[in-house]
């Protein structure tokens, strides 16, 4: 069962829980902020379970991240609680190989209100929009934002990322409404084939009060207001100093962590 107060405990949340696109954009914001992306147990070797009880132990209470099956699982079922009417679906993911050779493995949520559609994707790592995106431009207060926006192909839409003064396309879906054991087994697939990039990278995302801090295996991007620096992790030890100034958690299983993109950690 859904322990709904835990959940606000963990995100910080004081606000109004009426089921409006207000609400909505307020605790997605709230979610991302204190709720990092990480794939650390996928590098550790242990299972990525997406029960409530599972969802809840791990990114509640043990106030750790996950990757877009647990965030979308888990913003999905406090939305339920609410009132709200999610949406699951699944995307192919396109930031580096075209439509026709990415699988099904990524998990985002839509939601119909009286304003419009909106898209919902909290587990997309450094590219995630922080507010809902309307499927159509034209809706709702939140379509002037200028980060993210969904363009239409026929039945394909995609989602484009402005980053860095470049569009970036994300990924493609038909939203098609799938079911809980169709992210089980894109799950599995996504945490344990030796193929998927979350079993050979170290990815991470953490938002700040400013900005936020990106790690792709040793490079760290770090974000705050306009400015960008970069780092690279010397070795596990960075790495665990990293996750416990800028995750908010010791970790240190990490310190035997094996990542197959970093030969030097092997």
């Amino acid at each position: 069962m859904l322990d709904v107060d835990a959940y606000f405990a963990r995100i910080e949340w004081g606000g109004t829980t009426r089921p409006t696109l207000e609400t909505l954009a307020a605790l997605l914001g709230a979610h991302m902020r204190h709720i990092p992306f990480e794939n650390l147990d996928v590098l550790l070797g242990r299972p990525i379970r997406l029960d409530l009880d599972g969802l809840q132990r791990k990114l509640v209470h043990a106030r750790r991240g996950g990757y877009c099956f647990e965030h979308a699982t888990l913003f999905a079922a406090v939305l339920e609680a609410l009132g709200f009417a999610p949406v699951r679906h699944s995307a192919r993911v396109v930031l580096r190989v075209p439509r026709t050779a990415s699988p099904r493995t990524h998990m985002f949520l839509t939601l119909a209100l009286p304003e419009g559609t909106y898209v919902v994707d909290p587990g997309f790592g450094s590219l995630a929009p922080e507010v809902p995106v309307p499927l159509d431009a034209a809706t709702g207060a939140l379509a002037s934002d200028p980060s993210h926006a969904l363009i239409r192909d026929g039945p394909y839409w995609t989602l484009r990322a402005h980053t860095d003064d470049k569009f970036v396309d994300c990924w493609v879906s038909t939203l098609e409404a799938d079911n809980p054991v169709d992210f089980e087994v894109a799950n599995h697939y996504t945490s344990t084939h030796p193929a998927s990039a979350f079993v050979n990278n170290v990815m991470l995302r953490a938002l700040t009060g400013d900005g936020s801090v990106s790690v792709m295996n040793r490079d760290v991007t770090i974000r705050e207001g306009a400015g960008v620096r970069t780092l690279q992790l010397a070795d596990r030890a960075s790495l665990r100093a990293l996750l416990a100034e800028s995750f908010g958690v010791d970790l240190r299983e990490v310190e035997t962590l094996r990542v197959p993109a970093i030969p030097a950690w092997e």
